[in-house]
């Protein structure tokens, strides 16, 4: 595939399943990169509502878009899902230094290297070691 055959997820099960893929978290954003079965290079972008108001989160998303759309033709993994999730320190953050910043977590996406999941809090139903009678 060439590098531009790049398109945006809109399906909520692409989301879902690049959840599971490989995390990167940095100050202002998390990345997930997950392999997408020969569909090319394709990212999407989360920010949620703890992050501010929509004015807020919509400038945030115009952010992520414009620095996915610099790195991803050079620096994006072919053949894979890319997600960017908006976190609180990402709105007021020097746009070059996240640039730096997600270079980085492509890199280290490349190789595989992921962080831990162990920051990851259960769901709110699946808690172990409480039992369903009180």
């Amino acid at each position: 595939m060439g590098t531009d055959m790049i398109s945006v997820l809109t399906r909520r099960a692409d989301f879902l399943a690049a959840n599971a893929g490989l995390r990167n978290a940095r100050t202002g954003f998390v990345l997930l990169t997950r392999p997408n079965g020969g569909q090319g290079i394709r990212f999407g972008i989360t920010v949620t509502k703890k992050i501010g108001n929509a004015v807020v989160r919509n400038r945030m998303k115009r952010r992520f878009r414009e620095l996915l759309r610099a790195a991803l033709p050079q620096h994006g993994l072919a053949d894979h899902d890319h997600v960017l999730i908006g976190r609180a320190g990402g709105v007021e953050r020097d746009f070059h230094q996240m640039a730096d910043e997600l270079g980085k977590a492509l890199a280290r996406a490349r190789t595989g290297q992921g962080d831990p999941a162990g920051g990851r809090r259960p769901r709110k139903g699946n808690r172990p070691g409480k039992s369903a009678v009180r």
